[in-house]
């Protein structure tokens, strides 16, 4: 099994080059440039999720319509599930990520928060993960929680409680946009290795690829 470069070989080996530095608090934008740059995962994914973006307004519709005319438990259910989403599942989230982070060796790993946006995240210093550890990393959240709705729909299904890990489901979706996008950026170069790290020092990320003529991305 090949192992990941050091910090000090992706630094000063002269065979890896930095193509983005991108602090913490610059996340969001980062995000959006890889949004509009990918034409290869990113469309089905809007795809995806645009989809779980009507069902989850018509959801959110029919829970209003159903309140008007006497019933409320859609709708207590739905609020319940918005709540739950907004607090507790972000918490989850970022916990999925830091439990495979540890899990990929990382010794220690931090939680976070940019201040004043609403954006989390988990992060190992100096800890260097390659495409396939990256991609473990990014998708088990999206891969977990939306499995554990889809179960969950089955069960309630059709109770009132199914419109729970319906709106769960949705708006999860959405949290895992950034994740989609930054994995991106590990297939932008064909033929090329891309490892990323953490530094809690500048409370940054930094990309490195090995070395060949590429277009700098630098934040």
């Amino acid at each position: 099994m090949k192992n990941n470069p050091t910090i000090e070989e992706l630094q000063n080996s002269g065979n890896y080059e930095l193509i983005a530095r991108v602090k913490h608090a610059h996340i969001k934008e980062f995000v959006l440039r890889q949004v509009m740059q990918d034409k290869k995962f990113i469309p089905p994914y809007m795809i995806y999720q645009t989809l779980l973006f009507l069902g989850s307004v018509f959801f959110l519709t029919r829970a209003i319509v159903l309140a008007i005319r006497g019933n409320a438990e859609f709708l207590i259910v739905t609020i319940a599930a918005v709540i739950f989403s907004l607090t507790i599942l972000v918490i989850i989230h970022e916990l999925l990520h830091g439990l495979v982070l540890w899990m990929t060796g990382a010794p220690r790993v931090s939680f976070g928060r940019v201040k004043g946006r609403f954006i989390f995240y988990a992060a190992a210093h100096h800890h260097v993960l390659g495409k396939k550890d990256f991609s473990l990393v990014a998708f088990t959240p999206l891969v977990v929680v939306q499995a554990v709705t889809l179960l969950g729909i089955f069960i309630w299904y059709p109770d009132p409680m199914v419109y729970f890990p319906v709106m769960v489901m949705c708006i999860h979706s959405f949290f895992c946009a950034g994740d989609i996008a930054l994995a991106t950026l590990f297939h932008k170069y064909p033929g090329q290795e891309v490892y990323t790290y953490d530094d809690q020092e500048q409370k940054a990320s930094l990309y490195y690829v090995t070395k060949q003529k590429i277009n700098s991305v630098l934040s």
